[in-house]
């Protein structure tokens, strides 16, 4: 079994992307989802988001919300907005924002390799999440939001994208977030066999992006295959879907904490308790973190430099020393009574694309009662972590440009 594979791409048919392609299902609030797709009964949102098609205070993870995702998917494809390739295919798809682009291989990735290791993980998942993602998949009957992957960049690889993508792309469309989204599918038989050959030389990959779209496929094909008397290995849920990209071309931003309460403290207290491990500064204006070890505080209409303490930096262990666990272990923990962060409902996330303002509007609405800002993590670091087989806390990375859902899906045959 190889580690990638081409597969038969449903995409939108020719000149419908730019209705269809939308935000990945995980950035959008329901609210958000719901204003997005206006005006638009074939965004992908439809699919992906498919409460913003029932009544506002229907729960996102009830059955009916799966039932409408299959319903608008299946009207889709009886519209022929969606449409099936007639081969295998392999596919580049090439993001550009601002002055950053990066170039990745669409293609389907074996279970098998996710489950024996050698895709490897950074982070743990949220049940909830990860259950969600598995209703999705066997609703539709198919992948269709794309897992990130990364790799150490590879010449031979680099030399392929470079000679496809030099034509014109099968889709190019800009989202409203001056994204531009380009795709161009391999048919060369040739090529697909030394991009085969190519990826199946890298000892490893690594998820970037999608730990619960991984989880959920694998548990999908664990399902089926536990089903399946005449499974083989060769069928379509045996793989998922995903876009790698090589790791000097990905952009990592900072991923933000919000807290709902100060565990019983009042600001006072809370201020002098974090004497222990951190320096505190006040400032006039919100706080970016310019440098590994320091954070940026929002509380009670102040902003506030934090520094962590140089003796509390255990710097030879790869995974405590890095920002997410520093704060995790030095704050959210004992100070601020946090437990699990996969499972506690007291803390949320928010990745640093929507800007520090909106750390201070979920404070300042009293929804929540303190923010963090974070300096990004590295995706050295967090391959790293990987590769020594640890986990950094969840929500430690935010990957930027966001892969488009609906550009491409895995149907499940």
């Amino acid at each position: 079994m190889s580690l990638i594979r081409p597969f038969t791409g449903l995409r939108p048919a020719p000149n419908r992307a730019a209705d269809v392609v939308a935000p990945p299902y995980d950035v959008l609030s329901s609210d958000e989802a719901r204003a997005r797709a206006v005006g638009k009964p074939h965004s992908f949102l439809h699919i992906s988001k498919a409460e913003i098609n029932l009544p506002p205070a229907t729960d996102p993870y009830s059955p009916a919300v799966y039932a409408k995702a299959r319903e608008n998917f299946d009207l889709l494809l009886k519209q022929g907005v969606l449409a099936r390739d007639p081969e295998p295919y392999y596919y580049f798809y090439r993001l550009v924002m601002g002055t950053h682009t990066q170039v990745g291989l669409v293609a389907a990735v074996s279970v098998a390799a996710y489950d024996a290791g050698r895709i490897r993980r950074h982070e743990f998942t949220r049940p909830d999440k990860e259950d969600d993602r598995v209703r999705q998949i066997e609703a539709l009957n198919a992948q269709t939001g794309p897992v990130f992957l990364t790799y150490r960049h590879d010449a031979k690889i680099d030399a392929m994208a470079e000679i496809v993508t030099r034509g014109k792309p099968d889709v190019d469309v800009t989202t409203v977030d001056n994204v531009r989204h380009s795709l161009w599918v391999v048919h060369d038989r040739k090529l697909i066999k030394a991009m085969t050959e190519a990826f199946e030389a890298l000892d490893r990959l690594y998820i970037a992006d999608g730990h619960h779209r991984s989880a959920a496929a694998a548990r999908v094909a664990a399902a089926r295959r536990a089903a399946n008397p005449r499974h083989t290995g060769e069928e379509t849920y045996n793989y998922f879907l995903t876009v790698i990209f090589p790791d000097n071309q990905t952009q990592i931003l900072d991923y933000n904490r919000v807290v709902k309460d100060l565990n019983g403290l009042a600001p006072e207290a809370f201020l002098k308790k974090l004497d222990g491990s951190f320096s505190v500064e006040p400032e006039s204006a919100a706080v970016r973190p310019a440098r590994a070890g320091e954070f940026g505080m929002y509380l009670k209409e102040q902003w506030y430099r934090l520094a962590i303490r140089p003796e509390r930096i255990p710097r030879n262990d790869p995974v405590k020393r890095l920002d997410v666990n520093l704060l995790q272990d030095h704050l959210l923990t004992p100070i601020l009574g946090l437990g699990d962060p996969r499972r506690d409902k007291r803390i949320d996330f928010i990745g640093g694309v929507r800007g520090l303002k909106k750390l201070q509007r979920r404070v300042d609405s009293g929804e929540m009662a303190v923010a963090f800002a974070m300096f990004p993590t590295s995706i050295h670091d967090m391959m790293a972590v990987a590769d020594a087989n640890e986990v950094m806390p969840p929500k430690s990375t935010w990957f930027e440009p966001k892969l488009a859902d609906g550009l491409v899906s895995h149907v499940l045959d």
